[in-house]
């Protein structure tokens, strides 16, 4: 039996393709991305793969960011080449409605007690392989933190980026929020956008775990909005060796508030409204079930889940200073490379949605910039189909060659990131559920 959703998706992607074959014939469809000569003159050059053009790393001048340069440099990712399939992002968004569902990939899935007796869900991928490739990045085998979207959907790029970590030698898991991908909500209150308190315990759960093994992350999409909040937060204490954002949400509010493309907003609408009534009775203790599950947008879904509260309500101005992802990017201590294309639909334009004060005045914050790929696509031609992929893994092997190096010539003590000694795990407040 086809499901509501299906359905749903069925019917956009005929009303899409109808839409685009007469702006096709029209010669109506607009290529966005390319850059003005302002923007083509700042930054760090690279030949970006397969028809993206010219990508540039925008950063404050370090030792580090050379090295970065020389490493992505030289990285097959970024090898140039002639395609057009990357100038056409709504294409791309179109395709990833039409692609057939691929196999699951084996994972093993922990369910992690909070302090408020919530879950969270880690799962730890296995397959399809069932083996860990021998060579590993950084000496002792890397744990990749994979954080979804803002709606909990695992993309088929997301689960790509897990394999394919898999396969180098990195310990991949994804995190699941409260009530996200299956994972039950035992207590009425769900994960605002940029609330990093669930990521925290989480994080220092897997430090406890595999208390040598450097711990590095990377979040797809909105997702981005925690990861970032957790990062500024966090400070030098996020136990995190190094992250990455790819097609990174940097202005929360303004995001929500703006018109998204309906082949972007309505799919993960609608995933995320079939999530939420499955809780339905147990929401109604504290919001207004009718109103949340009727939302139009996700705008209204965010204020009527977060904002519109019975037992406390907030406005939404109050609501974003709690949650805008870069409220405390300053504080922000471990190397951050951000993926983005200039021509990404669901970000906005590129002047008011990228924050290029940030990438210039702080040494820790990288922009890998192309004009071309779309919203989490970077797409290329053979296997692996994302060169972004390929970057950011790129990107977390040369972070963990430079730190050690960089740590002796300063003659520091090796810190934990990679491979040093460890600490003493502090006492802590959740615990181990169960597995399955």
């Amino acid at each position: 039996m086809v499901s509501l959703e299906g359905l749903v998706a069925a019917a956009a992607v005929l009303t899409g393709l109808g839409l685009l074959a007469w702006r096709l014939w029209a010669g109506k469809l607009e290529v966005p991305g390319d850059w003005g000569e302002e923007e083509e003159e700042e930054g760090i050059p690279f030949i970006a793969g397969d028809g993206s053009g010219c990508c540039r790393l925008l950063c404050k001048p370090s030792a580090l960011a050379q090295h970065l340069v020389q490493s992505l440099g030289q990285s097959s990712a970024l090898q140039g080449g002639h395609w057009l399939w990357p100038r056409w992002p709504r294409l791309q968004m179109l395709r990833q409605l039409l692609q057939l569902p691929e196999p699951e990939p084996v994972v093993a899935r922990e369910l992690l007690q909070l302090p408020d007796t919530g879950l969270v869900a880690l799962d730890w991928l296995v397959g399809p392989w069932g083996a860990r490739s021998s060579s590993s990045v950084g000496g002792p085998s890397s744990v990749l933190l994979l954080i979804p979207n803002a709606a909990g959907k695992v993309t088929a790029e997301l689960l790509q980026l897990g394999l394919q970590a898999l396969e180098r030698g990195f310990i991949p898991v994804i995190f699941n929020r409260r009530g996200h991908n299956g994972c039950p909500l035992t207590t009425p209150r769900l994960q605002p956008f940029g609330d990093p308190g669930d990521l925290r315990e989480a994080v220092t759960y897997l430090h406890c775990r595999h208390p040598r093994a450097p711990l590095v992350a990377v979040s797809e999409g909105s997702g981005s909005g925690l990861l970032l909040s957790y990062l500024g937060e966090s400070g030098s204490s996020s136990r995190l060796a190094a992250a990455a954002c790819i097609s990174p949400i940097f202005r929360g509010r303004d995001w929500f508030e703006s018109a998204k493309p309906w082949l972007y907003e309505w799919p993960l609408l609608l995933h995320f409204k079939r999530a939420l009534s499955r809780y339905a009775g147990s929401l109604a203790k504290v919001v207004d079930v009718d109103k949340l599950l009727g939302s139009r947008s996700l705008q209204e879904l965010e204020e009527a889940l977060f904002c519109q509260t019975k037992s406390h309500p907030m406005s939404w101005e109050a609501y974003w200073e709690r949650n805008e992802p870069l409220r405390d990017a300053d504080e922000a201590a471990v190397p951050v490379l951000c993926l983005c294309s200039a021509d990404d639909p669901v970000r906005g334009p590129m002047a008011t949605s990228l924050p290029r004060e940030l990438f210039h005045s702080s040494p820790y914050f990288f922009l890998l910039l192309t004009p071309h790929g779309g919203h989490c696509g970077f797409p290329r031609r053979g296997p692996g189909r994302c060169w972004g992929h390929e970057a950011v893994l790129e990107y977390f092997r040369a972070v963990a060659e430079f730190l050690p190096v960089e740590e002796r010539a300063k003659g520091l003590p090796r810190t934990r990131r990679w491979g040093g000694p460890t600490m003493e795990p502090p006492v802590f407040t959740w615990q181990r559920s169960y597995t399955r």
